[in-house]
């Protein structure tokens, strides 16, 4: 993912261009009629290059529930001829008609990013839920009061970091005439108050006991964030609403950085997205959506026998037990990873943590990453605006169109909506959620 993305953002260059235009005797020509679209072509074929290896490999692992499958080693195994299959794929994406890259830019992709933009929103709620509870069980669990200093400073740390982020956008971004600023950060701050305050309702906290201020600090200020990336990456228009742009100038060291971090971000979000997205949806801040809690019954299909050949008759029972209460849901998959621990099997030296199951759905892990290949294009071309710079040689500012801006806002927007859902649905739907 990370290479794919240099790989992209580097053919948005004039001088990317032309060598892939001379090396080919001008056959490619990355370059269309309307200016606006310069160097989108190019991302656009490699971003669907790694997409369309992902989905491949996505059809080729449905169904596969456990490491012992054959198929299993197409997902753990195979790096060399899955890496030839990539930069094969890329290189057979120069030679796609153009059309069908303007199709699939204004239309495939967009809608795979903004699937996408979705997931993370997810999976930061649910991460919101998990730290709290984790904080309090680790708590709840210690003699000492380490865990309790640590929830309590990192919940102020947030919030503190929440108020110097507003204070900075007011200072800066919020100067006479700029309406639409003032507007956004004004009504991120009255959402960061209302989310706060329910947080601490008393029929949500008796619906939730665990619910609280640490939550919402995490949501609060990752909107924050988001507003004042937006603000900041706002194009020029003739205003001093965005007094960044008057220090632009060629900045290489910090675009190039910029890009690296940003490209890394993504990877990285896509890794714990494509591994843990399954597990957000019905996990902690994720059962209020679905309602489903981590014990699931264990589909018939993944369950392993846990010995296949068992040393003694109570052995033989003691799995079968376990192995019948996770399927009944009165026991954790995880019940079952425990007991390998007390009861290992002679015939392997070799610890497997999937001989019960998949860690996570393999088919799933690369629809993932494939509309995160979708989100990088469409983050590369601005959301489908992008110019060419200034003299054409420079490196490409990442996010800066309006497209940019307003997908930030709108994703702050749908974050505290998602995070109110996850605190109001219990009190709202209590009978769906009266066993959490």
């Amino acid at each position: 993912m990370l290479v794919n993305s240099l790989l992209a953002w580097t053919l948005l260059s004039d001088w990317a261009s032309k060598q892939l235009e001379s090396v080919t005797h001008g056959y490619l020509k990355l370059h269309c009629e309307d200016a606006s679209c310069y160097g989108a072509l190019g991302v656009q074929r490699v971003g669907f290059a790694l997409a369309l290896f992902h989905l491949i490999l996505s059809v080729l692992l449905i169904g596969v529930h456990d490491s012992r499958s054959k198929r299993a080693a197409i997902q753990n195994g195979w790096w060399g001829p899955k890496v030839i299959a990539w930069i094969g794929l890329v290189v057979a994406s120069f030679f796609i008609p153009t059309a069908f890259f303007v199709f699939y830019g204004n239309y495939v992709a967009l809608i795979g990013a903004s699937i996408f933009i979705l997931f993370g929103l997810i999976l930061l709620v649910d991460f919101a839920h998990t730290w709290s509870e984790t904080c309090i069980e680790k708590w709840e669990r210690s003699d000492t009061n380490k865990w309790k200093f640590i929830l309590v400073g990192s919940t102020l740390l947030m919030y503190l970091g929440a108020i110097v982020l507003t204070g900075i956008m007011y200072g800066y971004f919020a100067s006479s005439g700029c309406t639409k600023n003032i507007f956004w950060i004004t009504f991120n701050m009255v959402l960061a108050i209302a989310v706060t305050v329910i947080g601490i309702l008393p029929s949500v906290q008796e619906a939730n006991p665990r619910s609280g201020l640490s939550q919402s600090s995490m949501v609060v200020i990752y909107c924050a964030y988001l507003v004042l990336s937006a603000v900041a990456n706002e194009p020029a228009d003739g205003t001093d609403c965005n007094p960044l742009n008057k220090a632009r100038g060629t900045r290489t060291t910090t675009v190039l950085m910029g890009a690296v971090f940003t490209f890394l971000a993504v990877a990285y979000s896509t890794s714990r997205a494509a591994t843990q997205g399954g597990k957000a949806m019905i996990g902690q801040g994720g059962k209020a959506m679905i309602g489903q809690g981590d014990y699931a019954p264990l589909s018939p299909d993944s369950a392993v026998a846990m010995v296949s050949t068992p040393p003694n008759g109570s052995s033989m029972r003691r799995s079968d037990a376990l192995l019948a209460a996770v399927e009944s849901g009165a026991l954790p998959v995880s019940a079952l990873d425990e007991d390998d621990d007390e009861d290992e099997d002679e015939n392997y030296d070799v610890r497997d943590d999937e001989k019960n199951g998949c860690q996570y759905n393999y088919a799933f892990f690369h629809v993932i990453f494939a509309i995160a290949a979708m989100y990088i294009s469409m983050v590369l071309t601005n959301w489908n605006t992008f110019e060419q710079p200034e003299g054409g040689n420079g490196l490409i500012l990442i996010g800066q169109s309006w497209p940019a801006v307003w997908v930030k806002i709108v994703s702050s927007w749908i974050c505290y909506g998602l995070y109110g859902f996850t605190l109001l649905a219990p009190v709202i739907f209590p009978d769906r959620f009266m066993d959490y």
